[in-house]
């Protein structure tokens, strides 16, 4: 029994070895090419970058660990950088908690062309949603709260809980629609004059075991939208699997990544 109990824990320290490995890895960089419809006569292509979930906490994303995130978000030479929520930790196993200045500060240093916007997550606090706003102010990042604004041959909307308000606000700027929001469920109802949506959240299952599949997703249609390209009724969601951790500092079969978008004109995949 005793052999037996040391196994368990031996095997038990094992993965939770690989599950911290895989969290803290450097971020997959996945790549897509998407065609919108709508996509403005003669603009250039435009490189956007998805990052979500920094989730940051200790032990697995201090800032430092950001700084590094972002000095390799840079080297992808972006046009626009789309963070899609949740930017603090609210885990009970913790090393350490940030404020949130300490936690978006490092975001000050991204880079790219048309700018650096977010969106709100269910981890972003609502008592700290307008120190969390000023802070990423400070870190030169336009927060779309239920808004849309004009990004070169983009109109982008920022969505958190009125679709209807932020698609009228989109639907009135001219530019190919694009919405960001932190929780890909919008996306079953989706507007039609929006062809592609970017969301987070679901950090693809986090931990996605074996046979059995993610533990939980976060969200209310399962593994429906749980990761990556998905194409429904003519239109597209891109769902990223996020840089950090909720609940467990554990990623295992779910590493952490970020998603380069080009987009350009041309008729999208139904």
């Amino acid at each position: 029994m005793r052999r037996f109990l040391l196994a368990l824990l031996g095997l038990a320290l094992l993965v939770g070895g690989f599950g911290y490995w895989e969290a803290t890895s450097d971020p997959v960089v996945r790549e897509a090419r998407i065609a919108l419809p709508d996509w403005p006569a003669g603009a250039a292509p435009v490189r956007v970058l998805l990052m979500s979930d920094i989730h940051v906490q200790g032990p697995d994303m201090p800032p430092s660990r950001v700084s590094r995130i972002v000095t390799q978000a840079n080297s992808l030479h972006p046009d626009l950088i789309l963070l899609a929520g949740d930017f603090e930790g609210e885990r009970a196993i913790t090393t350490h908690d940030y404020s949130v200045s300490e936690a978006t500060a490092p975001l000050a240093q991204l880079r790219a062309t048309f700018g650096v916007v977010a969106v709100l997550g269910n981890h972003d606090k609502p008592k700290l949603t307008d120190e969390t706003r000023q802070a990423l102010a400070r870190a030169n990042i336009i927060v779309l709260d239920n808004e849309a604004m004009e990004f070169g041959p983009i109109a982008l909307a920022g969505f958190r809980s009125r679709p209807g308000k932020t698609a009228n606000q989109l639907d009135r700027l001219p530019g190919a629609k694009l919405l960001v929001a932190h929780s890909p469920d919008l996306f079953a109802k989706l507007p039609s004059n929006i062809s592609l949506m970017l969301a987070g959240h679901t950090h693809c299952g986090q931990i996605v075991l074996p046979l059995i599949g993610p533990i939980a997703t976060g969200s209310q249609f399962g593994t429906r939208y749980l990761c990556g390209i998905i194409h429904e009724r003519g239109q597209t969601l891109i769902v990223s699997a996020g840089l950090g951790t909720s609940r467990l500092p554990f990623r295992i079969g779910a590493p952490p990544d970020m998603w380069l978008i080009t987009l350009e004109g041309g008729a999208p995949v139904s």
